[in-house]
């Protein structure tokens, strides 16, 4: 093969292996995501994450580069070939690096695939459509609450609104399960994000101001101008919309925007654990890592719970952090709460008979939302437990490494 032909050759491959593997790290492509055990989440890991931010930042030049290298070989091609099958070939690799060009810019970009609202509405209980038996991620502020539906948001994977006169970012990420509610506010100043790819399957978004990497399951920006802050996470909880408008009677609802009909049908069964994907399915065996779990944080301390055991027992009381945990499962079984044991100086065991909750210590009668109904501490209320998720143990276990596991139930 001359020389010529090479110098045209080596560049347009290298071109082309630059555009894949811009993306090929923050996409879910074979080998490309680790993290699934928690061998797999260290710095090696990470680096991938690093080698993608500096491939996006520094691609412009480099496919000038590329390009001004491959002109004059490929001139002398197209001109004076040596043979006619270069020509042929050259063609056909530069019509390849194009397709592949258009493919990972216009097609494969994480922002591309899901887009955000264009139409958003947040309409009262009144205007509502969203049926009440749709899972939600609530959130309140300052006397104000509104629903984000999973089957919305999931696509979406954040949707930007204004709660209690805040700006907020309700995120969610199907891969993982995580619904995560946090303040858009970075250095004083409310930002916008954008869906750039994912790290350990993990949804990632890039601020605009910055163009740091921030995980959505955590908050924390992991490279970037920012790389070590977080995200100020607020409260947001998970259950029907039927049971979050229980509470909140007064709640907003997100609608669904027309124009993604087909993508919001698409996601109808991920909810409730009936997806066929292989990144979005359940696993219904306890601690696989599509099996689901309710992690919780409590004073530098974390576990996860297995939902299973939660679905049957319908409470779990435990000790995490010094805090003496309940966590409870609504009528429904996909509703939740996480609440402390403490009342005033008492600390309380639970205990569910009969389709009854009650306390051993009083026997009062309490409901799912640690609300006191009957006895001698009726009218008491639980302290909820902000940081309960519920989510897929592969990914609680990945940002979460030195968790405990539940096993004792």
């Amino acid at each position: 093969m001359k020389r010529s032909f090479l110098f045209f050759l080596i560049p347009i491959l290298l071109l082309i292996i630059l555009e894949v593997m811009s993306v090929y790290f923050i996409m879910p492509f074979p080998g490309s995501q680790l993290g699934l055990t928690d061998a797999e989440s260290g710095p090696a890991s990470l680096g991938r994450v690093e080698l993608a931010y500096w491939l996006h930042k520094n691609i412009g030049w480099l496919r000038i580069v590329g390009l001004l290298l491959l002109a004059y070989p490929a001139f002398s091609i197209i001109i004076k070939p040596r043979r006619t099958w270069h020509r042929y070939l050259a063609g056909g690799l530069v019509l390849l690096y194009g397709a592949v060009l258009y493919q990972v810019n216009m097609e494969m970009m994480a922002d591309h695939m899901f887009l955000q609202p264009i139409h958003k509405r947040v309409v009262p209980m009144s205007e509502n459509k969203i049926p009440l038996n749709k899972l939600v991620v609530g959130y309140q502020s300052m006397g104000q609450a509104t629903a984000y539906p999973i089957q919305l948001i999931g696509y979406h994977h954040q949707v930007r609104d204004t709660v209690g006169g805040e700006p907020v970012m309700i995120t969610y990420c199907t891969v993982c399960r995580t619904g995560r509610v946090f303040s858009p506010v970075v250095r004083g100043q409310a930002d916008e994000f954008r869906l750039v790819g994912m790290d350990h399957f993990n949804a990632m978004f890039e601020d605009k101001r910055t163009g740091s990497w921030w995980r959505q399951a955590t908050g924390e920006a992991i490279v970037g101008p920012l790389k070590g802050k977080s995200l100020t996470e607020l409260t947001g909880r998970q259950m029907t919309l039927g049971e979050w408008a229980a509470e909140h009677p007064n709640t907003r609802v997100l609608q669904a925007d027309p124009a993604f009909a087909e993508k919001f049908d698409g996601m109808k069964n991920y909810e409730r654990g009936l997806s066929k994907g292989n990144l979005t399915r359940r696993d219904s065996a306890s601690w696989k890592p599509k099996s689901w779990v309710i992690g919780v944080e409590r004073s530098g301390a974390s576990k996860a719970y297995d939902w299973n055991a939660l679905e049957t027992k319908r409470i779990l009381n435990d000790v995490l952090g010094n805090e003496p945990l309940l966590l409870t499962m609504a009528p429904d079984s996909v509703s939740f709460g996480a609440w402390s044991r403490r009342v005033g100086v008492k600390t309380l065991e639970f205990q569910y008979a009969n389709k009854k909750l009650t306390d051993k210590e009083t026997g009062s009668v309490w409901t799912w939302r640690g609300h006191c109904i009957a006895g001698a501490l009726v009218g008491q209320r639980l302290t909820a437990i902000p940081k309960a998720h519920q989510e897929f143990w592969h990914s609680w276990r990945s940002f979460h490494p030195d968790t405990e596991r539940d096993i004792t139930q």
